[in-house]
């Protein structure tokens, strides 16, 4: 008989037991095995035939509104464990696999086209498009499974902290995962209509003035103010950070820095450091306001999917074990207008790269023109004449002097 295995990698996104549950069933129904590895690709780079686990439909048929996963999973980074790629590729072949279906965002979808060429047919591999930062460019602009549950369960979060915002007279510097992508901060932000939400796509540049961010915090406090209001919530996506010139930030902040003498951005806490900048800034213009910052992700990548990612993983699952039986390989399976569509690994690479295509928020799009909209902060018709009046006298400036401190935040 037949064996299908069934691998998931990187992070955790709510819909993954919809993905295996769905599978698991409709490879039973045509006549194969199946098996689960466990542990994500680790076990399989240190040889371990222990974590192939057997599926049955019973052990399955309950999970998909239940997040997590049973399975598991791990990250591993192809540079790190290309030397042992070659004993992965002989514990699959241990375990008697013929069809891999992989689940998974861009490093796992990697992966899964790793394997499939180094199979060279006897292997088929699928694909399954899996992460709460929506980054994969699916068709029609679909989102990755996992992500209308997080953006759904951040909304929540974010209405709380925004009534606790209005009731205690304070602010929130919310700092949301989304690696070097805004849509899942933009998503929350927009969804649950908070003051401010920040993307690293509002920035053309390599690099981003961390002044510059700061001040588009500390002029939606004072345009708040200069309104009436002495609070709010501001949402920073993550992946700001990643592109924060480290010699400025080191001018504010005490950074460590790795061997070669780089600074650790992955050891930023973004919410801290802005939130002291901010305060530091507005006590000079005789301001002390109450600001909070806190992380919002891991609550959010293993909760219980919502009805659109159970029904949406159904769909993946059973596609592509569909794929892979007709004879598929070397493509990840995805959902558009009702129909599964595969779209060959070859065109999600950028091979000037070797990596993963990744899918970026497009501020030129009406749906983040709507997002802007709605959001309370410093624009350029803010400073036409007459207009920045009420704004300087919030922190005792002359218009003159006001313009020349933070016109250049509204371009």
């Amino acid at each position: 008989m037949e064996t299908v295995g069934i691998i998931v990698g990187g992070g955790p996104a709510p819909g993954i037991n919809g993905t295996i549950s769905a599978a698991t069933i409709e490879a039973i129904n045509q006549g194969k095995r199946v098996i689960g590895i466990k542990g994500g690709f680790k076990p399989l780079f240190d040889g371990d035939l222990k974590c192939a686990e057997p599926l049955t439909v019973d052990d399955v048929s309950r999970i998909h509104t239940k997040g997590g996963s049973i399975l598991r999973t791990s990250r591993e980074h192809a540079e790190r464990v290309k030397e042992r790629f070659s004993v992965l590729m002989q514990t699959l072949k241990n375990l008697d696999i013929k069809y891999l279906i992989t689940i998974g965002g861009d490093g796992t979808l990697f992966m899964a086209n790793w394997i499939e060429r180094e199979a060279r047919g006897d292997m088929n591999v699928v694909h399954v498009p899996k992460t709460i930062d929506n980054d994969i460019p699916l068709p029609g602009g679909a989102s990755t499974f996992g992500y209308e549950t997080a953006r759904h369960w951040g909304v929540e979060i974010a209405k709380n902290i925004m009534e606790d915002a209005r009731v205690a007279g304070r602010w929130y510097f919310l700092t949301i995962m989304g690696r070097y992508t805004g849509h899942l901060a933009l998503g929350v932000g927009k969804a649950a209509g908070v003051t401010l939400t920040i993307i690293p796509e509002e920035f053309p540049e390599e690099k981003i003035s961390f002044k510059k961010v700061a001040d588009i915090l500390t002029g939606a406090i004072i345009k708040r103010l200069s309104m009436g209001r002495d609070h709010g919530v501001a949402i920073l996506a993550e992946g700001l950070a990643e592109k924060f010139d480290p010699d400025e930030l080191i001018e504010y902040e005490q950074l460590k820095k790795d061997e070669t003498g780089r600074v650790r951005l992955s050891e930023i806490q973004l919410g801290r450091i802005v939130k002291n900048f901010v305060k530091k800034s507005l006590e000079e213009m005789g301001i002390n306001p109450t600001i909070v910052d806190k992380n919002i992700g891991y609550e959010l990548r293993s909760a219980d999917p919502i009805p659109y990612d159970i029904e949406y993983t159904r769909n993946l699952g059973y596609g592509a074990v569909r794929y892979l039986l007709r004879g598929g390989t070397g493509a990840m399976i995805t959902f558009e207008e009702g129909h599964l569509r595969p779209i060959p690994f070859v065109e999600l690479l950028d091979y000037k790269t070797g990596k993963v295509k990744i899918r970026k928020v497009d501020i030129t799009s009406e749906n983040y023109e709507v997002g802007r909209k709605y959001m309370i902060r410093l624009e350029k018709e803010d400073f036409d004449e007459g207009r920045s009046r009420a704004l300087a006298e919030v922190v005792k400036m002359s218009e003159e002097q006001f313009r020349e401190r933070f016109f250049y935040v509204t371009t």
